[in-house]
């Protein structure tokens, strides 16, 4: 019998079940899942082990790599900027970055950008993995890169450049990083245990991740689905885990807990509010929400819609029934979401990565087992 610690209160009986389940079956190493209600942490649950030879308990301190799931973060910063008025979705991604109107990418706009219209999946042409780790050199690459795509024809998923194209948008409209932004404006004034940019004093509290024994099954065999995933160079590599966790890439090297990602999407759920306080306004929570392209994706095998940056509900459904939802999910299982209809938020987090390209199987079921305790 796994032990599970954490709170969950009566009604939420069947989701400490199905998370006990997940344990029981085999299919987890160390996980946790929050949910927050109108704002309220109601739930918090975690069990297992923190490391793959299991001496080490997985805990409420116990940070995970939330890969993909850190573009629900670069979305929200994105959101604050334009609630600020320091940015507009509308606006050309060259007006705030002149070099990327570079081959045929002059009228692209931020929120094409954000919905994954822009065509710039990822790099054709090889190169060295560790290239990644230069921030400045894949941002002049992209730049100069002619779209595998016509731009706003169709999405096609960008796992990677996405951090490097929302980043430094926001970095030039802001003046500041991501992970500073987060760091700074969120993170720190909450006390949200989140990170883009890990640093090296937080490292002994990360999990040992246990990867799959195969790759998801992308279904297309095209260029752009070739550029995202299956080159020798479609991601960062060559320079050990630790540049990995301390390197600021707003599309996958967040570490965070399931509590900090489910307050942060509580309040996107919420009307804006975290802990008392306005972070963004109802009506901008809604604007970057709102579906900006729905279809085949030409990278993910799946009927996709996206918002400014935040995957939507309504095609996959991921995080259960309610299409208003709205989130990401991350490579081996991870995801975050909200639900503004019922004011509901979680997050789920584990170090065992699963296949599942969207929709892992494990929060599936606790967060369907969720909606039906709220009925």
């Amino acid at each position: 019998m796994i032990e599970i610690a954490g709170h969950a209160p009566a009604r939420f009986a069947s989701v400490k079940d199905a998370f006990a389940a997940n344990f029981e079956a085999g299919e987890e190493l160390g996980a946790r899942f929050t949910l927050v209600e109108a704002g309220e942490t109601v739930l918090d649950l975690w069990a297992g082990h923190a490391d793959r030879a299991r001496t080490k308990p997985f805990d409420a301190k116990t940070l995970t790599p939330v890969f993909s799931t850190t573009k629900a973060i670069a979305a929200l910063l994105l959101a604050r900027l334009v609630d600020q008025g320091k940015l507009t979705y509308e606006q050309t991604v060259a007006s705030v970055w002149p070099e990327f109107a570079q081959a045929g990418k002059a009228s692209i706009t931020v929120e094409q950008l954000l919905s994954h219209q822009a065509g710039l999946s990822g790099f054709p042409e090889p190169m060295e993995p560790s290239l990644w780790f230069d921030w400045d050199a894949i941002c002049a690459k992209l730049a100069a890169m002619a779209p595998l795509w016509p731009p706003g024809t169709a999405s096609g998923y960008h796992p990677i450049t996405f951090g490097y194209l929302a980043g430094e948008v926001f970095r030039r409209a802001c003046g500041r990083t991501m992970g500073t932004a987060l760091r700074e404006d969120l993170a720190g004034p909450f006390g949200l245990d989140l990170w883009i940019g890990l640093p090296d004093s937080e490292a002994g509290r990360v999990a040992e991740l246990q990867r799959p024994s195969a790759l998801p099954d992308f279904g297309h065999r095209n260029e752009a689905t070739r550029a995202a995933f299956l080159t020798p160079w479609a991601q960062p590599g060559g320079r050990g885990s630790a540049a990995w966790r301390r390197f600021e890439l707003p599309s996958a090297t967040g570490h965070a807990t399931a509590e900090a990602l489910a307050r942060l999407m509580g309040a996107l759920a919420n009307d804006g509010w975290l802990d008392g306080e306005d972070i963004l306004s109802p009506a901008l929570i809604a604007e970057a929400a709102r579906q900006r392209i729905r279809g085949q994706d030409l990278v993910l095998p799946f009927e996709m819609s996206w918002g400014a940056g935040f995957m939507r509900n309504e095609t996959v459904h991921p995080w259960g029934p309610a299409n208003a939802s709205f989130g990401h999910s991350g490579w081996g299982g991870s995801c975050a979401f909200a639900d503004p209809e019922r004011r509901l938020a979680g997050a789920y987090v584990m170090n065992k990565q699963s296949t599942d390209l969207l929709g892992d199987h494990r929060p599936r079921r606790l967060i369907e087992a969720a909606y039906a305790s709220l009925y």
